[in-house]
Formats: C-alpha cells, structure tokens, sequence
C-alpha cells in the first residue's frame, strides 16, 4: 500500500464513511477507490481533492509530510503563479519577477525528478502559458525581456519533457520546437540546442533514429559555443540516437567527445541549472545504454550495476528506467533469472510514479523476457 493511498484509506475509515458512501460523494466507482486507497493505482492531485472535498479534511492532512513531492506538486497546482499576482496588481514587469519565475522554473525541474510526467503537466503547461502570455503583453525593459524569453524557453523544455514523459508526443514536439523560436530570441544558442536535442531525444525512441541523430548534430553544430557540461549532454544525444540507429562509429565518437566535454568542465565556467542532472554516473548510464543498441550487452553490465547502486532511491523513475536497461543487458547475455529479478523491481515502480514512458519501457523488457 502507498502511502498516499493509506492515508485517504486512513481518512475515509476515521469519517466513517463506507466506500460505497465514498464512491457517491466523489463520482468515482467503488473498484476504482479501492485501488487508489491500496496502492495499485496511483493517486494524483485531483483524487486528493475529492477526497478532502468529500471528508471535509485539509489536503495538507491527507499528503502526510510536508516533502511529500506530490503534495508540493498539488500545492503549486491550486495556488497563483507570480505572474497571475503581477497581472492582477497592474506593475510593469521588473527584474524582480524574472527572479521569481527563475527560481520557480527550478523548483518545477527538481519536481521532475520526483513526480512523474503525468502529475507534474498541468503545472508546467500553466506556468509556460502565464509567462509566454507576460512576454507577449507585458511592458518590461529589454533586458528583462530577454530573461523572460530564456524563461519561456526553458519553460517550453520542460513543458516538453513532461509531456513526452506522459506519453503526449505530439504536444512535445510543438512545444520544443516553439522553445526553439524563443531562445533564438533571447540570443541563447545553447538553450535552443538544449530544445533540439530534447526533440531529438524523443524521436530516437519513439520515432525515426536517423532522422533524429541529425537533428542532435544539428544541436551541437548550433550551440558550438556552449559550455562544457550543456555540451556534455549535447553530445550525449547524439550517441543515443545513432546508437538506436544502428551507426556504431558515429556512436562511439560520440561518447569519446561526451568523456572529453565532461572532463573539461570547471568551477570558474557558469553552467546552466538545465544541466544541474549531469554527472559521471548519468554517462556511465547512457554508454551502457548504447552499448546494449550496438551489440554489446556484457560490456554495459558493470556500468549500469554501478550507476544504479550510487543512484538517489528517491528519484524512483530513473532508477526504475534504469533498472529496465539492466534487465535487457541480463537478457541480452541470457541470464533471463537475473532479468526477471530486476525487471520485478522496476515494475514495483510504476504503480508509485505516474510515466508512461516508464510504463512503456518495462512492458518492453517483459516482453523480451517472457
């Protein structure tokens, strides 16, 4: 049981209230209820909203610790964003906003790592939609302008990843390719590459490989000046995409070039928080997943294996994607028992976090593993 659903459970049992009671008061069927309150279905922002409507209890007291990622989630859901307050008090747009909305695209890409792309969209969608609107209407010196711009652009990345996450993939790429247009506004070459190799990301593995590893060179090729971590993972899609496409050499450089953009990274050279993720495990990751594309599942063992073990349990959707590319390599190399373990492990994973690419991957690995 999760430990959300316990806590409605919890909840709904200390009202005395039947489910069939509940089922009534909140228009969702008796099974359905079950599942949430036991876990086998994941709860989300607006089934605690019934719950608290119907018991008349805080949401607060339902989401249990202040931490809880969905309850900041469900927090900032209901809550105005700052350009809604901005809007409403009539003030031209001024550094201090920019600042706002700077930090809160933070917090929205430390959400991510947390909340799984269907719970964290509508936050993202609303908060991209409010900016770019303050872009387009409000009246702010040029240099703001030119932060709400890279903002926007940011925004549509994230917009984007969530989105694709979800399993929304149409709506992805018409938002990274409008963030594009807005960081080429904003003269920010490497935010535009960033929004490209996303794009590229996507169609490498729900779409046509070749055609995506251009578009990540096309990516590196543009943003030629970017700093040596945002070209890090740069680099990194273009490895991936022609390692799905089955260009072994293409590949290889690739993460060649990924190791020595890495290496050249240092504290006197500003990097954008978009990259804040990056770190030797994050490539080790990706050069087994390469490796397992081309051939070579024995060679990506260790590094998955190791990556995995120093991996943040908290972040239970990378770890759970992670663990899927794990199994292939078991599989891939027939040790189908060691496959099955780890596969298990992963799928404990999707009843918790709300991702269909995390879905769609372990349903993949199930399939190869029979």
């Amino acid at each position: 049981m999760s430990e959300l659903g316990a806590a409605l459970r919890a909840a709904r049992e200390a009202a005395g209230i039947s489910l069939s009671a509940m089922a009534a008061k909140t228009h969702y069927s008796k099974p359905y209820l079950s599942q949430l309150e036991s876990g086998t279905r994941t709860a989300k922002p607006d089934h605690v909203t019934a719950y608290s409507r119907a018991l008349n209890v805080a949401v607060d007291a339902l989401y249990g610790p202040p931490l809880d990622p969905l309850r900041i989630a469900h927090e900032w859901l209901v809550a105005d964003t700052p350009v809604t307050v901005h809007r409403e008090a009539g003030r031209r747009v001024g550094a201090s906003l920019a600042d706002e909305l700077e930090d809160r695209v933070m917090e929205l890409r430390l959400l991510d790592d947390t909340v799984g792309g269907g719970d964290l969209i509508p936050l993202v969608r609303r908060e991209l939609a409010n900016t770019a609107e303050i872009v387009k209407h409000g009246s702010y010196a040029e240099p703001v302008g030119r932060r709400l711009r890279v903002i926007v652009g940011e925004l549509a990345q994230l917009s984007g990843w969530v989105a694709s996450d979800a399993g929304h993939y149409v709506e992805a790429q018409r938002t990274y390719l409008a963030g594009v247009s807005v960081a080429a506004e904003a003269g920010d070459a490497a935010l535009a590459g960033q929004l490209l190799s996303s794009l590229s990301y996507q169609m490498a593995n729900v779409g046509d490989p070749v055609d995506a590893a251009l578009l990540a060179k096309s990516a590196v090729a543009g943003a030629r000046h970017a700093s040596p971590v945002a070209r890090t993972l740069l680099l990194e899609r273009v490895a991936w995409a022609s390692a799905r496409s089955r260009d072994r050499d293409t590949a290889q450089r690739a993460l060649d070039a990924v190791d020595d953009a890495y290496e050249a990274r240092s504290a006197e050279i500003a990097e954008p928080h978009w990259v804040y993720w990056m770190s030797r495990d994050e490539i080790d990751v990706m050069a087994g997943r390469c490796l397992i594309e081309l051939g070579d599942p024995s060679s990506a063992s260790p590094l998955l294996t190791t990556a995995i073990d120093g991996y943040d349990t908290n972040h239970a959707r990378e770890v759970a994607l992670y663990q899927t590319w794990l199994a292939e390599s078991y599989a891939r190399t027939g040790e189908l028992d060691a496959a099955r373990g780890v596969i298990e492990r992963a799928r404990t994973a999707t009843s918790d976090v709300n991702s269909a690419r995390l879905v769609h991957r372990v349903e993949e690995i199930e399939r190869l593993v029979g």
